[in-house]
């Protein structure tokens, strides 16, 4: 394949990301179906199909030679190769739009290589647009219109001073029993425990209910790491992205691991510091002990 614009790409994945906007404000979940996949709180909607039908096909009018992976469109054993791929997931979050709850987008990014490219993720119920495209930064637009601002927000980002000066991102996930289910629970506990019990004492946790925007608010210098387990290369590709373009950093979400493959579906994100990203992700590691998330069947 020639030489690809991805300045291009991106303004007209940016152009889908907003008509993708107007499509999830359009439905009223209360009025719209919706189906499970794994269990009942893996939620699938019409909106999740009409919107990745809505993406597929503009993408691909406008880039014919791109090739295209989605949420709701994959098939098991579907990779991503090195050609130039889409990676869509139409409604992250669908929980939360399912309960009105404002916190889901389209994440839309493009892949190549097997690495991010080119990441956009817009919530529109806030009206939020995270951008970003290899070698030229991250930003955030915080109303259809407005002056970019680049991530991280905060003009000299602090130093990471270990977990228990650190706001971590986390989520229960939609399989609920099992060793991996065991797992996050036991290192959630660890991190929110006292030191006098063992615990980390972590500043908090947070779940947004989306990979997505976790790794945006991570992007941003929000959140100073998200761990996560069980998501998909749809769920993390834009977001990474945005986060390597605000200096951040990611890296498996089992110990030992410094460079993930995209597909690897077990992450750690870290945010962009001056300083202590290689400690903290040492640090973290050290409270999974000898156990370690398992997402290969």
């Amino acid at each position: 394949m020639a030489e690809i614009d991805l300045q291009a790409i991106h303004d007209e994945m940016v152009a889908v990301a907003y008509q993708a906007g107007v499509m999830i404000l359009a439905a009223n979940p209360a009025d719209i179906d919706t189906d499970t996949k794994l269990n009942s709180v893996d939620i699938v909607t019409e909106t999740d199909k009409g919107v990745e039908a809505m993406v597929s096909a503009r993408l691909s009018t406008a880039f014919p030679d791109i090739s295209f992976m989605g949420e709701e469109t994959y098939k098991p054993g579907m990779k991503i190769g090195p050609e130039p791929t889409f990676v869509c997931d139409p409604i992250d979050g669908t929980t939360n739009f399912v309960h009105s709850f404002p916190s889901a987008c389209i994440s839309l990014g493009l892949a190549v290589d097997r690495h991010p490219a080119i990441g956009v993720i817009y919530n529109p119920w806030q009206d939020l647009l995270y951008t970003a495209i290899r070698g030229k930064g991250a930003y955030l637009t915080r109303a259809r219109g407005a002056e970019p601002q680049r991530l991280p927000l905060a003009k000299s980002p602090r130093p990471l001073e270990g977990l228990g000066s650190s706001l971590v991102a986390v989520e229960w996930g939609s399989t609920r029993d099992g060793p991996n289910f065991d797992l996050k629970v036991d290192v959630f506990r660890r991190l929110a425990g006292t030191r006098e019990t063992g615990g980390s004492m972590v500043h908090s946790l947070r779940s947004l209910g989306s990979a997505a925007l976790n790794i945006a608010a991570v992007a941003a210098g929000q959140v100073d790491m998200y761990w996560e387990g069980g998501c998909w290369a749809w769920d993390v590709c834009a977001g990474w992205c945005l986060l390597e373009e605000a200096g951040g950093r990611m890296v498996h979400g089992n110990p030992g691991n410094w460079d993930p493959e995209l597909e690897a579906r077990i992450y750690l994100a870290v945010r962009g510091a001056p300083s202590g990203q290689k400690e903290i992700v040492e640090e973290f590691w050290k409270v999974m002990g000898d156990g370690k998330l398992d997402y290969s069947v």
